[in-house]
Formats: C-alpha cells, structure tokens, sequence
C-alpha cells in the first residue's frame, strides 16, 4: 500500500467578508450557578451519605464487660453515626419478660432513638438460656442495605461474615465496630472499615458521678 503525501496547507492570511463576520454567532458565556441550586447539589450529597447501624447487644454486653464500663446509649448513637444522616438504629437482644429491669431498659432504648428487636430467651436442657438473632440482623441489614450508604455493624460474630460481604457486593460501604477479642477474623476480611472499642471507650462510657 502506498501512502500518499500529507497535503500542503496554505498559509496565507484569508481575508473575511463582511458577510462573513456578520455571521458568526456571538460569544456565549456560562451563566453563574444560583446559590439555591448549589445548596440544593450540598443537600443530595447530605443526603447520599445515609447510615444505618446494627447493635447486637449480647456482643456489645459482653465486650463492657471486659473493658469494666457502662456504656451511655445516647453517646454511643452520636458517635456511630458521626456527621451522617442516621436512617435506622437496630439493637438486638435477648429478652426476659419477667425482668422489669430489663423491660425498663429496652423501654428507655425505644424512645431514645433505637429500633429495639427482641427474642425470648430459651432454655435448654443442661439449664442454660439463649436467645440467637443472627438471623434477624442479616434479613434487616440485607433488606435497608437498598436505602443507605454506609452500614455500621457492632458485633464480632463470624455467622454475619456472610450477609455482610453480600451488601459490599451492592457497593455499601460496611464498617465494624467490636472489641478485637472478640471480633473474627472473616467478619473483618470483608468489612471496608473496623474500629476497635477500645477506641472510642472514652467517648461512649457513662461518666462515673
């Protein structure tokens, strides 16, 4: 194949015509984006950065046990969900109708901001008591994983480890919150982020009168 010479340009001014120059279309500039429709796009990224947090309870139990805290609910909300925009706030756990200590507990929960999810205790035969809600926190996360950016779950169960790879997968980020003790190893191989409690004890411990 033979390639052909690449043509000459001329180089020489052309002159315009007034014709011409009549006719070409003016210079356009970008009108100036008006304050409300720039507080508006600061709105929907507000609202984009959605969370919502599972507590598993026993977890979280268990975990100031070992740390010798008592944890204020209220703090702990405000520090889980940061500057975001909180959707839903689940805690789990066990319960015993019988223990109006408890009973007032989940009362003050409920009206303080949490969704509190329940399951009676059962007891076994060797006289032990226990209540498993693994599966309930996987079904909400999967099902509010559609309506939020960011799921924060505090627990350490490993049994989660799967459901929670399943919302990374629909592109929500996933953060961890647990003591590293008890904490497994595939939960925090699939979450985007993991904080340690022993992190945030400070600010979530009730202060001693």
């Amino acid at each position: 194949m033979q390639l052909l010479p690449r043509p000459q340009m001329n180089h020489q001014p052309r002159v315009e015509l007034d014709s011409e120059q009549s006719n070409k279309p003016p210079y356009m500039q970008v009108p100036r984006q008006p304050e409300s429709s720039r507080g508006k796009r600061r709105q929907s990224q507000e609202e984009r950065n959605r969370v919502a947090i599972f507590i598993d309870g026993a977890n979280l139990f268990y975990a100031a046990m070992q740390l010798n805290v008592e944890i204020d609910y209220a703090k702990l909300l405000r520090c889980l969900t940061k500057d975001r925009q909180l959707i839903r706030a689940y805690f789990y756990t066990a319960c015993d109708s019988g223990n109006d200590k408890q009973q007032g507990f989940l009362l003050w929960m409920s009206r303080n901001g949490y969704r509190v999810i329940t399951k009676e205790l059962i007891q076994f035969p060797d006289g032990s008591k226990k209540a498993n809600l693994d599966i309930e926190i996987a079904v909400d996360m999967l099902t509010l994983a559609r309506h939020c950016d960011t799921i924060v779950l505090l627990s350490g169960d490993g049994d989660l480890a799967y459901a929670v790879n399943s919302i990374a997968y629909q592109g929500v980020q996933v953060e961890v919150v647990s003591l590293s003790s008890m904490t497994s190893d595939s939960l925090i191989n699939v979450v985007d982020s993991y904080t340690d409690l022993v992190e945030i004890k400070e600010e979530i411990q009730r202060k001693k009168e």
